[in-house]
């Protein structure tokens, strides 16, 4: 936008920037280019000072107070007002032309500036794809007892230093908690997470990776090459699947723990490391200890602190908040409409065993989403192991063969659902027992106030009283 009371100004920037490919628009005052903001938003301002009315130094204030994230704004002034083009510049004018200025001069501000506009928006691309890439990872989500302990343990050690070793099975979220640990970690967080699979590199390429290797040191090695230990220098070091280690790389590993130095591979000096170890196994290390597979030494270094991630299927009430978090992602990462989930589908997400644990259920909602033909992901959008046992008709009707009393209408809201289960299973009970709560509490496998306590909680407690064991109606109990 080129804002100047000058026409013939306006008209000779037009042709020295339109034939460049610019779209331009224009403004005889601040007034005027105020009002057409609202209405455009052009990533650059070629704005005069002297403008009739408010000046374009104070138009330029306005703006960045008003939006400091706006269009890149060059001020124009007249010959010998560089003081003003200073004032301009601190601000926040991008630059400043002197009048008169050659065309090429124009055509080279305007160019730049249009480089910085792109470096703008692929900083802007790039920052929101770390965040997406971020809340696909992670946070913690869930708000199980499971997951509160692990958030709570998460917590007490991330501002410390201590080896934290994560076990849980495969997909269920070890390095997010890694990650977790790095990045509340108020010392390291700005300094580097790197991350190792040991299961992916082959026994003789581990050490290379993790220590780094001189020129000449083996077959291949080129170059010189730092490991993993300093690139995670002042960071954090994630060792995914230690199990998988070599015990010719976990005797060096205990080495560098224990003194903080490495040494490269064909090296003849160490070099000081300043690393937080944290590792993650599916395995059972004790077991592998015995079996003579690991380092018992090793193992009681790195386990200083041990965070045990549950599975998903033992942590069920996590999975509604999980999937409809994964539908948001799945969506704006594939450029699809948000998505929701019927109330079939969410059946079978939550009756389902998830042996890939949350992995597998995001790639599930991931094919759901792009399979989904309407706004609703029904059962019929799932992956087939999801649905088996389900009939045709079920599946796409989204109904339910069992007709059990104890069925509930299932939504997304767990607490309710669970609540809603209590409330018939425990009726059920007392009319078993013909409203004899002592009993009742026998069969439930529950102390007699206990069953008293959640009577009240779910609203039974007027209609069933423990002290005599009788069913009756009762205001006071």
């Amino acid at each position: 936008m080129i804002v100047d009371d000058e026409e013939a100004a306006r008209y000779g920037m037009r042709r020295a920037l339109t034939t460049f490919g610019y779209n331009i628009s224009e403004a005889d005052s601040a007034e005027a280019a105020r009002a057409l903001l609202k209405q455009q938003e052009p990533d650059l301002l070629l704005l005069d000072v002297n403008l009739p009315g408010l000046s374009g130094l104070d138009f330029l204030r306005e703006l960045k107070a008003s939006n400091g994230s706006g269009p890149l704004v060059i001020i124009v002034t007249a010959h010998g007002s560089e003081r003003m083009a200073v004032e301009a510049v601190k601000a926040g004018a991008y630059d400043y032309l002197s009048k008169p200025f050659e065309l090429d001069d124009l055509r080279l501000v305007v160019k730049n500036a249009a480089e910085t506009v792109q470096l703008r928006r692929e900083n802007y691309s790039l920052r929101r794809r770390i965040e997406v890439e971020r809340s696909q990872r992670g946070a913690l989500i869930g708000n199980s007892e499971a997951m509160q302990k692990v958030r709570a343990m998460i917590d007490k050690v991330a501002e410390t230093d201590a080896t934290v070793l994560v076990r849980g099975e495969s997909g269920t979220g070890k390095e997010l908690v890694a990650r977790e640990l790095h990045e509340r970690n108020s010392v390291r967080r700005n300094a580097s997470f790197v991350a190792v699979n040991c299961a992916a590199l082959p026994s003789e390429l581990i050490e290379s990776e993790l220590f780094g290797h001189e020129k000449g040191a083996f077959t291949g090695a080129a170059a010189r090459r730092e490991g993993k230990f300093e690139q995670a220098d002042g960071g954090t070091l994630f060792l995914d699947e230690i199990g998988d280690m070599s015990s010719n790389v976990q005797a060096k590993l205990l080495r560098a723990l224990e003194e903080r130095r490495i040494e490269r591979l064909g090296a003849n000096e160490s070099i000081p490391v300043d690393v937080r170890i944290v590792s993650a196994t599916h395995r059972p290390l004790e077991q592998e200890i015995t079996n003579g597979n690991f380092r018992a030494d090793l193992f009681y270094r790195l386990r200083v602190v041990t965070v045990d991630i549950a599975p998903l299927r033992e942590r069920r009430e996590d999975i509604p908040l999980l999937a409809d978090t994964f539908l948001r992602l799945a969506a704006e990462r594939y450029e699809l409409p948000q998505r929701t989930l019927s109330q079939a589908a969410l059946r079978r997400l939550v009756e389902y065993n998830w042996p890939g644990n949350v992995r597998e259920l995001k790639n599930a909602i991931d094919r759901a989403v792009i399979m989904a033909e309407g706004d609703e992901v029904t059962p019929k959008d799932l992956p087939d192991e999801i649905t088996a046992g389900m009939s045709k008709s079920n599946i796409v009707e989204g109904g339910d063969a069992e007709t059990d009393g104890l069925r509930i209408p299932f939504t997304a809201d767990f607490r309710e659902d669970r609540r809603e289960f209590e409330r018939r299973y425990i009726t059920r009970c007392l009319e078993h027992t013909q409203g004899n709560v002592t009993r009742a509490a026998e069969i439930l496998d529950m102390h007699r106030q206990s069953l008293q306590h959640k009577l009240r909680q779910l609203g039974l407690g007027r209609r069933y009283v423990s002290v005599t064991g009788d069913m009756q109606d009762n205001p006071d109990s």
